[in-house]
């Protein structure tokens, strides 16, 4: 390593973000991006460690050590190609992840870990500030035919490593824009669409080509899928989402999550709505039911729409501030987790149970809750809840969104048409080689393996392309992370 001596000499500075009274009356983004000679220093803290537990860790790959000490040699070329060698959208991964192989770095052991996000961050930025990252000259085409089904992180990269195999692809989008979840899922003070925009044009320039409004199963029948390709990628995520189906539900003023941040995102890039009826958190008493980072997105959109107070429940009890005897190193700790979203101002409450919702003609005006805690039984392997007695309380409530992830795939009329074996969470069911019951009909990301991180669907986007690619062709050139 550069120096090897660099996580004696500095602390860790984690990113820094916009003030809270700033960056709270707009849609931009929260977090600023790292400075080069910053991130350089930085990186001079990842240790000449013997294993590095980062790279298992990381669910693609990354040479993090590598691309490190390229970064602090001030060798950024090399960084951003071997960075792009693993990850087919860095700028999005140093914005989104939950950085897993942080909480796996050797230096937090008995430090701080390394800024490994961050770091990532920084060589994309600089990538694409200097014209490293930009669209690559596919030197020899096949004359393969694929169709991927969802533009979003696992479609997108799955269709990225197909295409740099030389084969035609066809990215097909039910939406007005590409991007799946990164476009209409994820709040631009996280992510603005313009980072989107700029790695759509580049995989366009690349030779992808996308159809968007376009609902595949729909508008472009199964049949004619079947027809027209050589091979069909589903990766359409999991968009159905679990209910609270308890009293009071058919209250207007409840909504789940992604029709809120989904409705929320159009309306920031000013694209037209299909509903009528905005859900608007302006001036009223926001709930948000589910401690994720889903519900982190909502407290935060809520809270830039003008809302009077935004409280969030979880029904978990609070996660510990540090790793506990049962988390230990290097595995990823379920941690006390508070986003920029949290310290915008947000009430959070910890086992709560929702028993019922409260209305009066027909409109949301409050939620009944519950205490509840967890109690180790035995012959039990996990901890049963169970209510606090004379713990009941209610919460004002004008806007409630529920925030409590999502159970399977939309079972659409491509998926019926198709005919694709589901298993018993109700995902496609596949193969090791991420082929469905279907010839030909392979699937990827969150459809396949339920509700995960973006990191994960990228790299489930190209394990598939390379199955893909070895079925389509008798072997693959790309590799298998």
């Amino acid at each position: 390593m550069g120096d090897a001596k660099g996580f004696l000499k500095l602390a860790r500075q984690s990113n820094q973000y916009r003030p809270v009274c700033e960056r709270i009356k707009d849609f931009k983004e929260a977090a600023k991006i790292p400075q080069p000679e910053q991130s350089q220093e930085q990186a001079s803290r990842c240790m000449d460690c013997s294993t590095p537990f980062c790279h298992s860790a990381c669910p693609i790959g990354n040479y993090i050590p590598e691309w490190n000490d390229f970064m602090f040699r001030n060798n950024w070329k090399e960084a951003v190609e071997l960075l792009e060698s693993t990850n087919n959208f860095p700028e999005i991964t140093g914005r989104l992840c939950p950085a897993l192989c942080e909480f796996a770095c050797v230096l937090g052991l008995n430090d701080d870990a390394v800024t490994i996000r961050e770091n990532e961050l920084a060589i994309a930025e600089f990538g694409f500030k200097s014209g490293l990252i930009k669209p690559k000259v596919i030197i020899k085409r096949t004359d393969k035919k694929i169709a991927i089904i969802g533009s979003g992180p696992a479609g997108l990269s799955c269709a990225a490593q197909l295409n740099r195999a030389g084969h035609k692809v066809i990215v097909f989008e039910k939406d007005k824009l590409p991007g799946g979840i990164l476009r209409y899922g994820i709040p631009d003070f996280k992510l603005e669409k313009n980072i989107v925009d700029r790695r759509i044009e580049i995989l366009k320039k690349e030779g992808i080509e996308f159809k968007t409004d376009t609902n595949a199963g729909i508008d472009y029948p199964a049949k004619k899928l079947l027809k027209d390709f050589d091979a069909v990628c589903l990766a359409g995520g999991s968009g159905e989402p679990r209910d609270i189906k308890i009293e009071g539900r058919e209250a207007e003023g409840i909504h789940f999550a992604m029709e809120y941040l989904v409705q929320a995102n159009k309306l920031v890039s000013k694209e037209p709505l299909t509903k009528d009826r905005i859900i608007d958190a302006k001036g009223k008493k926001v709930v948000v039911i589910g401690g994720g980072d889903t519900g982190a997105d909502c407290v935060g959109t809520a809270n830039r729409q003008g809302a009077s107070c935004v409280t969030q429940i979880e029904v978990l009890s609070q996660p510990a501030n540090c790793r506990t005897e049962n988390q230990p190193w290097p595995t990823y700790p379920l941690l006390l987790k508070t986003t920029s979203s949290h310290e915008e101002g947000a009430e959070r409450l910890w086992a709560i149970l929702t028993k019922r919702f409260i209305q009066k003609q027909g409109r949301l005006t409050g939620i009944s809750c519950v205490r509840v805690q967890f109690e180790s039984v035995k012959g039990k392997a996990c901890p049963v809840m169970k209510e606090v007695p004379g713990s009941e309380f209610e919460i004002e409530a004008d806007l409630a969104i529920i925030a409590v992830g999502f159970l399977h795939p939309e079972h659409s009329k491509l998926l019926k048409d198709l005919d694709v074996e589901l298993d018993e969470r109700g995902n496609v069911k596949t193969d090791s080689f991420f082929m469905t019951s279907v010839k030909k009909v392979f699937s990827a990301g969150d459809m396949r393996r339920g509700q995960s991180l973006v990191v994960w669907a990228i790299s489930e986007g190209r394990r598939a392309a390379y199955k893909i690619d070895k079925y389509l062709m008798g072997k693959s050139d790309l590799t298998l992370i």
